[in-house]
């Protein structure tokens, strides 16, 4: 009889398990959300688009404003340092009161950065240019952190349609920025305004998530009676390889964004073709950053991503650096897809090197602000070393280098093992996944 009833319990227990586990699944199914979804993508498409839009403008913001070459270079170096400063600091914030009432704060800010620096005032064009670089941080390190919190078992899908908006968008700024100015009569001040209908937009769209969560932020704060700053995760050798990728994907990007017109027309190619030979590569990167985590969350052996992304960098800039002009576009379709390949595989690995949300978003801040401290310093650097030279033979060597360092890294970002061992039980409960 005991037997019976140990055996009919153990029945009772595995069917109510197997109950469960069905339900767990339909309610995941019915938690995923169009508009949250599009949400999500109207975010990243406001990481990009207002930084690339300002580029194409440079020349007449100095001519209204009269600053010089080396004030309109801060102009756009401003939001790197902010990412910089600021991406460690948003998870913790986003601990103490949520990320989604964080990305919420994050957008009011950056429209009253795309207000401010849309005033025909140097200090008020650096003003909305260093809030804006503060937004941007805030959303790039949270979305990889919100959608493991979300959705994890999207989380591949989800990260290369975030990737890929953002690419798109940053694309879309660079190409109608002057139309707007000059052709629609908007002026550079219109032109960069226009992109504040998008931030709005986004702000709009996102109101329905913070929707029911002032009770939460409320216990979070109450509860955060210590420091919320940790040490863990900067403490951990995993975390820098992934930090050091990040910033050796993004190095390449920043430093052919400033300098490969000049290497191109110095050359031989001339200004208008070698322009377009950067939209070349932001386009053809879209296909790889939509695959990429896709791919990674199906295979066992993700090191191979890295490397792939790594070799075909390498490829190209070999041929930049050294091949015939005729070569140059092939070249930037494979650095486009390398790069990428590079930057879509470091933001998945944000969520699948981690055990929970908080995780996520403390490994992304903290390889975000040292990957743009380096795309930062990189333009400079390599600026620097050109006036010294005369020549563009050694940063062409510099480039090959750090794709080869790329190659190396990649090789070791890939591992399965988690970047901390140990979930905090304040980070498991206040981020379930």
């Amino acid at each position: 009889m005991r037997l019976n009833r140990k055996i009919m319990a153990l029945c009772v227990q595995e069917r109510n398990g197997k109950m469960r586990k069905t339900i767990g699944i339909k309610d995941n199914k019915a938690k995923i959300s169009i508009i949250w979804v599009i949400s999500i993508l109207f975010i990243a498409a406001n990481l990009r688009a207002p930084i690339t839009s300002i580029g194409p403008l440079i020349s007449l913001i100095c001519d209204d404003t009269g600053i010089n070459n080396a004030v309109a270079g801060m102009v756009t170096t401003i939001p790197l340092i902010a990412f910089t400063l600021v991406s460690p600091a948003a998870p913790l914030i986003a601990k103490r009161i949520g990320m989604e009432w964080t990305l919420l704060y994050s957008l009011l800010l950056l429209i009253v950065g795309l207000f401010f620096r849309s005033i025909s005032s140097v200090t008020a064009l650096m003003t909305g240019m260093a809030f804006m670089g503060i937004a941007i941080a805030v959303g790039n390190v949270l979305l990889p952190g919100i959608i493991k919190q979300k959705h994890p078992e999207k989380a591949g899908i989800l990260t290369g349609a975030y990737i890929a908006s953002m690419n798109l968008s940053s694309a879309i700024g660079f190409g109608i920025s002057i139309p707007l100015a000059k052709e629609a009569g908007l002026g550079w001040q219109g032109s960069l305004l226009c992109w504040a209908i998008l931030a709005i937009a986004t702000l709009i769209l996102w109101l329905p998530q913070v929707k029911g969560k002032r009770g939460e932020r409320k216990n979070r704060a109450s509860k955060s009676t210590t420091s919320i700053f940790s040490f863990e995760m900067w403490k951990s050798p995993t975390a820098w390889n992934i930090t050091l990728f990040m910033g050796l994907q993004s190095l390449p990007f920043y430093i052919l964004s400033a300098w490969l017109p000049d290497m191109l027309m110095a050359q031989g190619m001339d200004q208008a073709k070698s322009g377009w030979m950067l939209s070349v590569n932001q386009f053809t990167s879209l296909p790889a950053t939509i695959i990429t985590p896709i791919v990674a969350m199906r295979i066992s052996n993700r090191s191979i991503l890295g490397i792939i992304s790594g070799i075909l960098m390498t490829i190209g800039m070999v041929g930049v650096g050294f091949g015939q002009l005729l070569l140059i576009p092939i070249c930037m379709v494979l650095i486009g897809l390398g790069n990428g390949m590079a930057i879509s595989f470091a933001m998945i690995t944000f969520g699948l090197r981690t055990e929970s949300a908080q995780q996520a978003a403390d490994l992304s801040g903290m390889a975000q602000s040292i990957g743009y401290l380096l795309a930062a310093i990189g333009p400079i650097l390599i600026g620097l070393i050109h006036d010294l030279t005369h020549s563009w033979a050694l940063p062409k060597l510099i480039l090959i280098f750090i794709t080869v360092l790329l190659i190396i890294s990649g090789a070791f970002v890939g591992q399965r093992k988690p970047v901390l061992k140990k979930i905090q039980k304040s980070d498991e409960k206040s981020y379930s996944i």
